[in-house]
């Protein structure tokens, strides 16, 4: 694990290895700009910790919109991203919160609820009211439809993480 206080050469080198599968993800589409871009994000966010997930998960969203052309504008492309690292952020901290309470089924399931609920339903919720500030009403409600999509996509990122996080746990303690 890192300090809170320094980021090391290691933890650098660590990063920018997850912020290119992050862009790599970002060519794994569901639907339109909708990815496996936050995966690496979540599991930097249990490896390394939710500042890192956070930032990883930010850029993560921002190559998928670069790379798909910014299909909802780059305004809200850019909330989108901060509530990705938001999402991240809340995801770490909730691993770390309740890791040492609960069984490991719990904890995982628990924080996989948390990591698709920010994912998905909260971050639409902020999407849509920055898109009902730039496009109206109607323009916001149609972004309604992408929930089950991001739905889907936020369980299988989520899970991906949590499954690879079991198995490099080991591995990743003893370096």
């Amino acid at each position: 694990m890192t300090t809170k206080t320094s980021i090391n050469t290691k933890t650098l080198v660590i990063m920018a290895l997850f912020i290119g599968l992050s862009f790599a993800g970002s060519y794994i589409r569901i639907f339109g700009s909708i990815a496996f871009d936050s995966m690496p994000g979540f599991l930097a966010a249990l490896l390394l910790g939710p500042v890192y997930g956070a930032v990883i998960g930010l850029l993560g969203h921002l190559f998928t919109a670069l790379i798909s052309g910014f299909p909802l504008s780059p305004p809200l492309h850019l909330v989108i991203a901060f509530t990705m690292a938001l999402t991240m952020y809340g995801f770490g901290i909730t691993y770390r919160k309740v890791k040492e309470k609960f069984s490991e089924t719990t904890v995982f399931g628990l924080t996989g609820v948390v990591g698709v609920v920010l994912n998905a339903p909260i971050s639409l919720a902020f999407s849509m009211g920055t898109l009902r500030l730039m496009a109206g009403r109607e323009a916001a409600l149609g972004l309604l439809a992408l929930l089950p999509i991001l739905t889907v996509a936020a369980v299988a990122n989520v899970v991906i993480s949590i499954l690879l996080f079991k198995s490099l746990e080991k591995i990743w303690k003893k370096s």
